[in-house]
């Protein structure tokens, strides 16, 4: 059995020396990214300017972990909701990164030391999907979201997968577009590892610090393409499921031809991403 399997199964990932120099030289990265990008957003909102440094701290990031990300096709800047296939938190650094897009993300992590702070550096909308008497509310937030002309994005698999599967989408944070508010799009959004993609993703019963520590060990760098699929306007698929439905075959339709072939089913038991051993269920 590989370290990559074992990992999947839950079992430690003991680091090579080289691996431990990999990750310490990574981590020392990340600091100094914290300590110069961190401090500049604060000042540029102190001068009431906008701030695009959680975008580029979110592009930086992702590149110290070794990601190449390639844009492909034209993402909508504003008055969008994208929806996305989810893989690992790769994607929210690259997504984040390309598009400056904000996220939705499961109320826990706004708790998380360090990545909650950053989150909400972000813009991050939480949402508290146990809290069906609070459901009105949340979708309010996502409304004002979108009429302060955001991008959001929502991974509506609930959890993380291994490129080569889609699971089914689930519907309850795309209520915001019931209606849809005037003038949103929604544009469908295929996150591609390639030939890594198996390798990246966080499945199984592997932990947050297992997957963090594998990611940043990994030797060289890996590509990245976001497809930016064809827009559409949600009036025209009422209701989130229809909505959903569509995302998701558009999604499906451009990972089958990138990868040549027909999708799997999902090898492993479905959970919602943690942040307590994964991350936030987006």
């Amino acid at each position: 059995m590989s370290r990559r399997e074992a990992a999947a199964r839950g079992a430690p990932y003991p680091l090579t020396t080289i691996e431990t120099l990999r990750v310490s030289w990574r981590v020392f990265l990340l600091v100094l990214l914290i300590l110069t990008h961190v401090p500049m957003h604060y000042l540029w909102k102190l001068l009431h300017l906008p701030s695009a440094w959680p975008r580029w701290f979110l592009a930086r990031v992702g590149w110290i972990a070794g990601a190449r990300v390639r844009k492909i096709g034209v993402p909508l800047r504003k008055n969008v909701f994208y929806v996305a296939n989810h893989l690992s938190w790769i994607d929210i650094l690259a997504l984040g990164g390309a598009s400056g897009t904000a996220f939705i993300a499961k109320a826990e992590l706004a708790q998380a030391p360090l990545v909650g702070w950053l989150a909400g550096l972000n813009r991050t909308v939480y949402v508290k999907r146990e809290n069906r008497l609070g459901v009105a509310e949340q979708i309010n937030e996502l409304r004002d979201a979108l009429d302060e002309n955001w991008a959001v994005t929502i991974f509506p698999e609930g959890t993380t997968t291994d490129g080569q599967s889609l699971l089914p989408f689930k519907t309850p944070m795309l209520r915001v577009l019931e209606p849809p508010p005037p003038g949103v799009m929604v544009q469908p959004v295929l996150l591609d590892y390639g030939a890594v993609a198996e390798d990246i993703g966080w499945i199984g019963e592997e932990s947050g610090i297992v997957n963090a520590k594998r990611i940043l060990a990994r030797k060289g760098r890996f590509r990245l393409d976001i497809h930016f699929l064809e827009p559409f306007h949600p009036r025209d698929f009422p209701g989130r499921k229809a909505i959903a439905a569509e995302s998701r075959r558009v999604i499906e339709g451009a990972l089958i031809a990138t990868l040549g072939k027909p999708l799997r089913d999902f090898a492993h038991t479905v959970e919602a991403v943690r942040y307590e051993g994964k991350p936030a269920d987006l």
